[in-house]
């Protein structure tokens, strides 16, 4: 659809110059409407299309002529857009009892000068029943575990290992027995003695999902659940014990100095290992988030990040709306 635009004009009497009225929202504007603005920046967000890309698909599909640069506009457009309900989504995440956090890698290039140091960006996601809310920080610290989740944060946290969550109380914290279960099946793949503390812990963490399966299902209710994963919780303790207590030679590399390690690590977190049996709605593995981020490590893996800081607001802006 063409619009013209026409603009009352009247000549002076007296010296016959013509004065136009003049509308600089409609002259200087977009040429663009809000739906088309909207189709954009879904293509470039949560269907990760490159700016040439979706060039041609305007072109093709709807027979709309635009460059590359527009799209770019239009994207930084969008993205101010969204800037308030994007920031009332960090504020409701870190206000809730009960939130997933994970984080991924995410390249931030220095094309504007916001990274010179070429320091590795990391997207964060804060994962809520009702809102996702993404960010994207050049750290993956404590500092900035507390810039995403509030440094006031009272709840319960779900999450992987990663030190940068140790700035929590091990009673606000529910570590992912997914992760766990890797890190035993890698105990397991070892030789001797680690192999067979491998395969008890396995043996350990199925009966334990056996249990938790009841629970979700209706079958058994939380307060037996409480009686029934007692044994569990003990047999884990000890076999973390038992193999913590081996002698090793400081920065020894063997199979059993790492898995010792590892038993050493579990112990210090072991009370963040059973948050869920006693506090109800906290899974026992950090999959809500894992699966929120996913869209992301695609669209870093298409795009390999960003190039300035602004790619990165919109990427963490667009990630929080269309996942929310």
């Amino acid at each position: 659809m063409v619009v013209e635009h026409r603009f009352h004009a009247l000549d002076c009497p007296s010296c016959g110059v013509r004065t136009r009225a003049y509308d600089g929202a409609v002259v200087d504007g977009s040429r663009y409407g809000d739906r088309l603005c909207a189709l954009v920046g879904r293509l470039s967000g949560e269907y990760r299309q490159s700016h040439r890309m979706v060039v041609r698909l305007l072109a093709e599909i709807f027979e709309v002529e635009m460059s590359v640069g527009r799209v770019g506009r239009l994207r930084q457009a969008i993205s101010e857009a969204v800037a308030v309900p994007v920031t009332e989504a960090h504020q409701y995440v870190q206000q809730q009892a009960r939130v997933s956090v994970d984080e991924t890698s995410f390249q931030q290039g220095n094309a504007d000068g916001a990274n010179p140091t070429g320091t590795k960006g990391w997207l964060w996601v804060v994962v809520t029943p009702w809102v996702c809310y993404f960010q994207v920080l050049l750290s993956r610290s404590q500092t900035a575990a507390q810039t995403i989740s509030g440094n006031a944060f009272a709840g319960y946290v779900n999450s992987d290992r990663y030190s940068s969550y140790n700035w929590l109380a091990m009673k606000q914290r529910q570590v992912c027995w997914a992760h766990l279960k890797r890190n035993f099946t890698k105990i397991a793949q070892r030789r001797g003695v680690s192999r067979e503390l491998g395969e008890a812990l396995l043996k350990q963490h199925e009966q334990l999902f056996e249990l938790w399966h009841r629970v979700r299902d209706g079958t058994l209710e939380r307060t037996q659940l409480l009686s029934e994963v007692e044994p569990i919780r003990k047999s884990v303790h000890q076999l973390l014990t038992e193999d913590a207590d081996y002698a090793i030679a400081e920065g020894e590399k063997t199979p059993l100095a790492k898995t010792v390690r590892t038993c050493c690590q579990l112990l210090k977190l072991e009370p963040a290992l059973w948050l869920f049996v006693t506090v109800e709605g906290i899974e026992p593995t950090n999959n809500a988030a894992e699966q929120a981020i996913r869209p992301a490590v695609l669209w870093r893996k298409c795009s390999y990040g960003s190039q300035r800081a602004e790619g990165s607001l919109f990427v963490g802006r667009m990630m929080t709306v269309v996942t929310s």
